[in-house]
């Protein structure tokens, strides 16, 4: 499944991006992992976050429109690609703080595009692209901020009625929508293993049967890997 997980801060997205992609690992396939289009880049060191806070707004915004941009190509190409925020969550953030000195974010300049981004990903006619809308009710929000605030906060607790309001627009307005291929998910009170149930069930009827017939398989517990023994594809204990 090519998952795309979008939603308000604290939602859940990196939680369940990590779980959906160790249950593909634990059936011995891969996943890709990108969580990394909130800025700064989580996934660059202490140093280059730095730079990237403090670089200008026009530098910050073609960076995010390259990377925006090349993964557009990548989802095409890699198996089980697991992506956070994405263009939709760059859409939302600078809307609401692109004029804030205090944010990270930027003004949107012309580049309006979240629509194009879509249309060029259903030109690729790929089967099993789905848009998880990811959200919980403000008090839940709130609470995970104080309990495990963020090392770099986007979102502010007064912003969260609105923040949460603008990505519903743009789930509503999204070209997922029109085709039926997004899945709503409240994370409020739920454990993330109850979350990722929830994901799995809903997303059924919109992957491929290659992708059912994997979620059938029995899984053992512990690290696994693929061995073939007369040609059957089996997975195994890993041992030391």
């Amino acid at each position: 499944m090519r998952a795309i997980f979008t939603g308000i801060e604290y939602a859940g997205k990196t939680t369940l991006i990590d779980l959906l992609g160790s249950y593909y690992e634990a059936r011995g396939l891969p996943a890709h992992y990108d969580d990394h289009f909130s800025l700064p880049d989580r996934t660059l060191g202490a140093a280059s976050q730095k730079l990237l806070l403090d670089a200008p707004d026009d530098m910050k915004e073609r960076y995010q429109r390259m990377q925006i941009q090349f993964h557009i190509e990548l989802i095409e190409f890699i198996q089980n690609p697991l992506f956070g925020g994405w263009f939709i969550e760059e859409a939302v953030y600078c809307d609401i703080y692109g004029d804030d000195p205090g944010s990270p974010y930027y003004r949107r300049y012309r580049h309006v595009k979240q629509r194009v981004y879509e249309a060029q990903i259903f030109e690729r006619r790929l089967p099993d692209v789905v848009l998880f809308h990811l959200t919980a009710d403000d008090d839940e929000l709130r609470r995970r901020m104080r309990e495990a605030p963020h090392e770099h906060q986007v979102i502010r607790e007064a912003d969260i009625g609105r923040i949460k309001e603008r990505f519903a627009e743009e789930v509503e307005s999204s070209l997922f929508r029109k085709v039926g291929r997004v899945v709503n998910v409240d994370t409020t009170g739920r454990r993330p293993e109850e979350s990722l149930d929830e994901i799995l069930l809903k997303s059924e009827p919109l992957v491929t049967f290659g992708e059912l017939a994997l979620r059938a398989l029995p899984v053992p517990g512990g690290k696994q890997q693929v061995v073939y023994r007369n040609g059957v594809r089996t997975l195994t204990p890993v041992t030391d």
